[in-house]
């Protein structure tokens, strides 16, 4: 075989190999799926959210004292109270949990804001409320899923 025809195959080889890893990917463990709240862990879950109202906001924060974040937020309640630990980012929970229509919330469940792939959540409380660290220069608060400015936002909801 010529050195030149060697190299052919070669080639044609491994772009075989590659494009063979395109057609799918491996399946993904499925690292966000617990089993269901019970009513305690969710009543507690709502509880603990209303009693971090006013908890400062800050970028990339998970604690009481040194602030929240909405990811972080969500991670330190279902932590603490279910001990679940969901993904750190909001677009990561869009894989936590199951999905559940808005209209068939419960307390414990997340809400999350966005088109596409969400860009904030919140921890549903009941009565139409939902718990959530807004922004810089905010606290963690409670909000009306029908308040103006909730009402006009793609919603999602996902149930652990």
């Amino acid at each position: 075989m010529t050195p030149g025809k060697r190299l052919f195959l070669s080639a044609v080889l491994v772009q075989g190999l590659l494009l063979a890893g395109c057609g799918s990917a491996p399946p993904r463990p499925d690292r966000y799926r617990y089993p269901p709240l019970t009513p305690e862990q969710a009543s507690d879950i709502a509880i603990h959210a209303l009693g971090l109202v006013g908890t400062p906001y800050r970028y990339g924060g998970n604690t009481p004292d040194g602030g929240f974040d909405c990811s972080g937020l969500i991670g330190y309640v279902y932590r603490t109270r279910a001990g679940l630990v969901p993904p750190r980012t909001v677009a990561q929970l869009d894989e936590f949990g199951e999905p559940v229509r808005v209209d068939d919330l419960r307390t414990g469940d997340l809400v999350l804001f966005g088109r596409g792939r969400p860009t904030h959540a919140g921890i549903y409380v009941g009565g139409g409320r939902f718990v959530h660290a807004p922004s810089t220069g905010g606290t963690v608060r409670l909000d009306q899923l029908t308040g103006v400015y909730w009402s006009k936002q793609p919603v999602s909801a996902r149930r652990p």
